[in-house]
């Protein structure tokens, strides 16, 4: 994960790969839109370009984290199953 400069933050993202059915639905079935983000890219792009950084930053998707569900726990165990 980077900041409008580039720069790492700190923390990162989860990346998972899919294969066979689950990759076939997630094309198929669960994809609602694709959009060409180009132009607002570059748009932000200039934006930086020009020390303009709180206006690119409002051009930026709003991002939030997904709770992790909690893990469940075999009977018996103290660990959670992960």
């Amino acid at each position: 994960e980077r900041d409008l400069h580039l720069n790492r933050l700190p923390y990162r993202s989860l990346q998972l790969g899919l294969a066979g059915e689950a990759a076939r639905r997630y094309a198929d079935e669960w994809t609602v839109s694709v959009r060409d983000v180009t132009p607002l890219a570059r748009e932000i792009h200039e934006l930086v370009r020009s020390g303009r950084n709180d206006a690119a930053a409002r051009l930026l998707p709003k991002e939030s984290p997904d709770p992790a569900p909690v893990a469940p726990t075999v009977r018996g165990s103290t660990r959670a199953v992960c």
